[in-house]
């Protein structure tokens, strides 16, 4: 089997193709840079971009430049020769774009999502606003904004804090989801009610879609709090069965992403009031080891009664879940236990790792829990 580096940032040798998002230099030579096509023009019939939206107004999503670029070598340079060399390289290498990272694809569907909404809702606000969060001195904005330039983003909103913490930061711009490839200040965006979660490389590639983008929840300590996970724990599998009986019509409490599969829906039925459900570019997926008859309807139930609609479940009954992730092709998938992260990522799935709950107790070689 293949195995996946825990380290985020680190690729695996041999194993991880780069990701063809765009046409791009992979950091070993000068890179030629395309300019951004115009999204409209103003009334002089100059070339004018469209204005981010206010953070109230928006479905936020911060993404670090670690997840977002392929980092690595750089990441060498700061750990081996200190800070000093590391802005001396940077700014050396300020024309060579940043090969693209795992967040990458994602956020390029987050654009053709906010393509189709402007389409509909030409004034309306209600759109996703990606921000850039770097911990790297203000210098390095060259090379990112150029990078930005030559993979074609539209991404207005950095965060460049010099090493300091950007958590503070997160809170004020209201966002929804946060991603990076550092496992504390994931844990530490959780502790303060910010949707979070680890980005890993995958250890092989698959293709996803440019025209809807496709998220993919496991269900336990994700979209759900960790109540029926502790019972399982604690109690075995027969007692965890007759705990999901018992409670059948009571509701799960809410997991740490609950907010942002409300921020999809809010942004789906934008599409459904147009009369375009079967043609809307948002997907939503539940992939879960819970079984449907024994405990699947206690998930159900509660995303129904939270007004939440997943436009697939899959309740696999203990079934690994890579070989369904590699057929739903996600452009990311969210699981609070390292062994489905693993899974999902084996098989080319860009998965994220949320730090919640009681499996973080637990070593993430162990067999998973069945409600996961």
């Amino acid at each position: 089997m293949m195995k996946m580096s825990l380290d985020p940032v680190q690729v695996m040798s041999g194993q991880v193709k780069e990701l063809r998002v765009a046409p791009s230099s992979n950091g070993d030579s000068r890179g030629s840079w395309e300019e951004k096509e115009a999204f409209e023009q103003d009334n002089l019939g100059l070339s004018t971009k469209p204005k981010p939206p206010k953070p109230e107004n928006a479905v936020t999503i911060a993404v670090s430049s670690r997840v977002m670029f392929r980092t690595e070598r750089e990441q060498k340079v700061f750990e081996q020769k200190g800070v000093e060399e590391y802005l001396r390289y940077q700014i050396e290498h300020e024309n060579e774009p940043f090969a693209p990272g795992p967040a990458l694809p994602f956020v390029k569907a987050l654009e053709t999502v906010n393509a189709r909404l402007r389409e509909l809702y030409p004034q309306s606000e209600e759109l996703f606003d990606i921000v850039l969060v770097t911990y790297n001195h203000a210098h390095v904005g060259i090379r990112l904004i150029n990078t930005i330039n030559h993979h074609n983003l539209f991404i207005e909103r950095f965060c460049m804090t010099g090493g300091s913490s950007p958590i503070g930061y997160l809170k004020a711009w209201q966002t929804n989801l946060y991603l990076s490839a550092d496992a504390d200040k994931v844990r530490e965006a959780l502790a303060e009610g910010i949707a979070a979660a680890t980005m890993f490389m995958p250890g092989k590639l698959t293709e996803v879609s440019e025209s809807q983008l496709r998220v993919a929840f496991d269900g336990d300590a994700v979209l759900f709090s960790d109540e029926s996970e502790r019972i399982f724990k604690a109690h075995g599998l027969d007692k965890f069965f007759e705990h999901e009986r018992e409670n059948e019509d009571t509701l799960l409490d809410h997991g740490p992403l609950k907010g942002f599969l409300e921020a999809l829906g809010k942004l789906q039925k934008k599409f459904y009031a147009k009369g375009q459900r079967m043609s809307c570019p948002i997907r939503t997926y539940l992939v879960t080891a819970r079984s449907a008859a024994s405990s699947g309807i206690r998930a159900l139930k509660t995303l129904r009664a939270w007004g939440l609609e997943i436009d697939e479940a899959l309740f696999l009954a203990g079934a690994p879940k890579g070989p369904m992730l590699e057929k739903i092709r996600p452009h990311i998938y969210f699981d609070d236990q390292m062994f489905h992260v693993e899974g999902a990522a084996e098989m080319g799935t860009v998965a994220a790792h949320v730090p919640y709950g009681i499996a973080q107790k637990h070593n993430a070689k162990q067999k998973p829990g069945v409600g996961k």
